[in-house]
């Protein structure tokens, strides 16, 4: 029974109502359902104190496994708003998205929220607790973090890792020899 209960569940995003992440992922883990709620670690300067805070990488959103057609008793939990889809049609979450996000978490490497990319230069993380996981690179604050993105939800997430680490893939062709120090090199060398 179980087997066929993993073979038909698929991951989809829940949209739950602002600071019901936890609850709503508390419920639905004892209603045996399988949950995901990525969380990283920042800290909130208030007037008096600092305070160490885990919150949701996706505000508003946390991730179930389970069969669209037995949707109910989740749309029924305190603070769900819906399960995230195209019309009536439902949108699973691809299974390396949440894997490659997974990832994220476990490698404890700090990871924060950030803005939905469509455009930079994709590439293969070579080395480091990343090691296999593909995304975009972004240079800020004269740091490399990789971003990786949950397309169905346009959110991102960007983990900071070692540019050395990292190979550029060209157009899907796989990683190209250059590293990507030298690609950047080159390229303010061009400017």
């Amino acid at each position: 029974m179980r087997s066929e209960i993993e073979s038909s569940s698929r991951w989809y995003a829940i949209r739950v109502q602002s600071r019901f992440e936890a609850v709503v992922s508390e419920i639905l883990r004892g209603k045996g359902y399988e949950e995901f709620l990525p969380l990283y670690h920042d800290r909130r300067r208030w007037s008096d104190r600092i305070k160490e805070l885990d919150l949701p990488l996706f505000p508003g959103y946390l991730f179930g496994r389970f069969d669209f057609n037995r949707r109910l008793p989740i749309l029924t939990i305190p603070g769900v708003v819906g399960i995230v889809t195209a019309g009536k049609n439902p949108i699973p979450v691809p299974d390396d998205e949440i894997l490659a996000v997974r990832h994220v978490i476990v490698s404890g490497l700090p990871a924060r929220p950030w803005p939905f990319l469509t455009a930079g230069c994709r590439v293969l993380i070579e080395r480091g607790p990343l090691s296999g996981l593909e995304g975009i690179i972004i240079n800020t604050d004269k740091k490399y973090r990789l971003v990786l993105s949950v397309a169905l939800l346009q959110r991102s997430v960007a983990v900071e890792i070692d540019c050395h680490d990292a190979r550029p893939i060209l157009n899907g062709a796989g990683p190209r020899a250059i590293s990507l120090p030298d690609r950047v090199e080159l390229r303010q060398q061009a400017v």
